[in-house]
């Protein structure tokens, strides 16, 4: 369905609440809204296939432009607001945008931007200055009333950039124009989840990126209702979720590492008995992290593997997984193909390059070789994670294969020992590289960010070393231990750890402070 079916049928009720501040935007009004900006974009001459970008916060005119979009017919990308100026317009103009949306709360950065991407139109919600117009103001000018040549926009959304410069990632067009058309997600989350229009969706991750946008729209394609933070806070997290009487949510590892480690009366003092089914991606959850949420939570927990180029999704549940602990599920719509260098698949319990045969295709918009080197000869494609499936088809992942240490010609994963760190109680997050080593080539080492930067030192060192030495191979183990203030982690969950690594290889512009 769509939000203007529940618009017509169920005006009044809440399609979104902002968690802090607690501004809520009925069906009626994002329907309304949504069709003024419809109108806006046609007034511009964007016509179906045109794009536009949006640097936003987690804003409360967010999901207003999104639908906007989606019912003009147009590529929408979201940018994260963390990007500096030279990356956002290095993507404004890769995608092509002709429109520029952004936030009053970014408009340092936006004005650094506006200035190198001429010719684009500009816009700012929330507030606006020069060079940039008020889009509340100009979609006022307009009616509420539907245009007349809707069609099913989508998003093209871009890579993090992890590893390198970011690719947007363009699926195969909807078959059906309509944007009311069926949403594979939204029928995901009935499948999996349980969800129904009475859904009170908790969105705490930052919505540029493809999980949050991506359920989020889906729970406004079924009629629920989505409460989206602002930021995160793991206390507050819990805390919205009694005072929202939350259902439903998805989280990233991160979260869930953070919440834990939130002193016992803060876990205790909120009543989270109205979840029903959450579920986490994004990034591998250590197996510890996660027995500990489904002793506190319940059973209730669910996984799911997949990317923003849409060609793969693996789930599990939580009584699957404490059969299969590690696991990130089986294949749903597409079968999961472990395979050799030379593409050749490989039988159980055999490591390799994680493909997906049958599933949906994609390109990289732009990049005719990334998009040829994410295929192998069979037409599988892959999102360039390592692992093995066991003789059930649960796929365990082993890590990115960029991410992948030879020391000594001896492979070794980081997320192992990621994994292994992150379970101390004076560890707030880690990251581990390889770094150049005259003998052996290259040498594994832990870069910490300490829950206490004050106990950063050799004592905390000599602790955490032994730590590793005690539960990991003598070849695992950190050669070299640093002390981090703070990861350069995406607010998603994923780890820039291409910066981590080219500051140990001598990058220009790298450094470890």
């Amino acid at each position: 369905m769509h939000p203007k079916v529940h618009a017509a049928a169920n005006p009044d009720k809440p399609a979104f609440i902002m968690a802090y501040s607690g501004e809520t935007v009925t069906y009626g009004e994002l329907d309304a809204r949504s069709n003024q900006g419809a109108h806006l974009f046609r007034s511009l001459g964007l016509k179906p296939g045109d794009a536009v970008a949006y640097f936003l916060d987690n804003n409360p005119r967010y999901y207003e432009l999104l639908w906007a979009a989606q019912r003009s017919g147009l590529r929408f990308t979201c940018l994260s607001s963390k990007l500096t100026a030279g990356e956002v317009e290095y993507i404004v103009k890769d995608c092509n945008a002709k429109v520029f949306v952004t936030s009053a709360a970014l408009a340092d950065a936006a004005h650094e931007v506006a200035p190198l991407i001429p010719g684009v139109k500009l816009y700012m919600v929330g507030g606006a200055e020069a060079p940039f117009e008020s889009f509340e103001d100009a979609r006022a000018a307009f009616p509420t009333t539907p245009i007349g040549d809707e069609t099913a926009g989508q998003a093209m959304l871009y890579s993090s950039g992890t590893t390198g410069r970011p690719k947007g990632v363009k699926r195969a067009g909807a078959l059906d124009p309509a944007i009311d058309a069926v949403n594979g997600l939204t029928m995901m989350g009935q499948a999996l989840y349980g969800w129904t229009p009475d859904t009170v969706y908790l969105s705490p991750a930052p919505l540029y990126h493809a999980a949050p946008l991506g359920w989020s729209m889906a729970v406004h394609a079924l009629g629920g209702t989505v409460v989206m933070m602002e930021r995160f806070n793991a206390e507050d997290a819990l805390a919205f979720i009694e005072k929202y009487k939350v259902t439903s949510a998805q989280w990233v590892p991160t979260h869930f590492v953070r919440m834990l480690k939130l002193p016992e009366e803060a876990r205790a003092r909120h009543d989270l008995s109205s979840l029903k089914a959450v579920f986490h991606a994004a990034a591998p959850c250590p197996v510890p992290v996660k027995e500990q949420m489904i002793a506190w939570w319940g059973p209730i927990i669910h996984e799911y593997y997949a990317g923003t180029e849409g060609n793969g999704f693996c789930a599990i549940s939580s009584p699957e997984w404490l059969e299969h602990k590690g696991s990130v599920g089986r294949g749903m719509t597409a079968q999961v193909k472990i395979c050799d260098e030379d593409g050749e698949p490989l039988p159980p319990r055999a490591e390799g390059l994680v493909f997906f045969a049958g599933g949906g295709e994609f390109e990289y918009h732009g990049d005719p070789k990334k998009t040829a080197e994410s295929r192998n000869k069979h037409g599988w494609t892959t999102l360039g994670d390592v692992g093995w499936v066991d003789e059930e088809g649960y796929l365990y992942l082993t890590d990115r294969k960029s991410f992948m240490i030879i020391s000594g010609g001896v492979n070794i994963y980081p997320q192992e020992i990621e994994n292994l760190f992150v379970t101390h109680p004076k560890v707030a997050d880690v990251a581990v590289v390889g770094a150049p080593d005259e003998e052996m080539g290259e040498k594994v080492v832990a870069v910490i960010q300490p829950a206490d930067w004050a106990e950063a030192g050799d004592e905390l060192r000599n602790e955490l070393m032994a730590f590793a030495r005690a539960n990991l191979s003598h070849v695992k183990a950190p050669r070299q231990l640093d002390f981090m203030q703070e990861l350069p982690r995406h607010p998603t969950g994923k780890l820039y750890k291409r910066l981590i690594r080219d500051a140990y290889w001598g990058k220009e512009g790298s450094r470890i402070v």
